[in-house]
């Protein structure tokens, strides 16, 4: 069984490309971790299915926060964003039927926040704007992996104009 989460990269990710945990480039989390007994190819398929014609993002860093468990882990949170909101809703629509747990907090989590983790690899500012380009395809191999974290699957989002 598969955990996977698709993201929207600050900058492009590569297919095979891997990192470990701490490394993580920015990033915005538009479908949170979940399990799946799917091939990665068959989720790739229904997210490019979901999002054909996604025209490219423009999101806003807004203010730090703590978030996690422990409200521990440092955060700058992405300004509203209704097309962003939008695009959470289609992904869990598009693949909660591949979940292995279709109840789980994925699916099923009170309020997304659109956020960019701070990590060593990154960070954003308050009143940064950025262009979310692509949609990447993530495993979240256990944190003991030493091949830490990789990009199953690239999906471009259509450049406006």
């Amino acid at each position: 069984m598969s955990r996977l989460v698709v993201v929207l990269p600050l900058t492009p990710l590569h297919t095979g490309e891997s990192f470990l945990v701490p490394d993580w480039p920015p990033h915005i989390t538009v479908l949170p971790p979940f399990y799946t007994d799917a091939w990665a190819a068959q989720i790739a398929d229904v997210i490019a299915a979901a999002t054909a014609g996604q025209a490219a993002l423009t999101a806003t860093a807004g203010l730090d926060e703590l978030f996690g468990r422990r409200e521990d882990i440092p955060v700058t949170v992405i300004t509203p964003n209704p097309a962003l909101t939008t695009l959470h809703r289609r992904l869990i629509d598009a693949v909660r039927p591949f979940a292995a747990s279709p109840d789980e907090p994925a699916f099923t989590g009170p309020g997304f926040r659109a956020h960019v983790t701070v990590k060593r690899s990154g960070r954003v500012n308050e009143g940064d704007v950025f262009s979310l380009t692509q949609l990447a395809l993530v495993d979240m191999a256990p944190r003991a992996d030493r091949g830490g974290r990789t990009v199953l699957a690239t999906l471009p989002l259509a450049l406006p104009g």
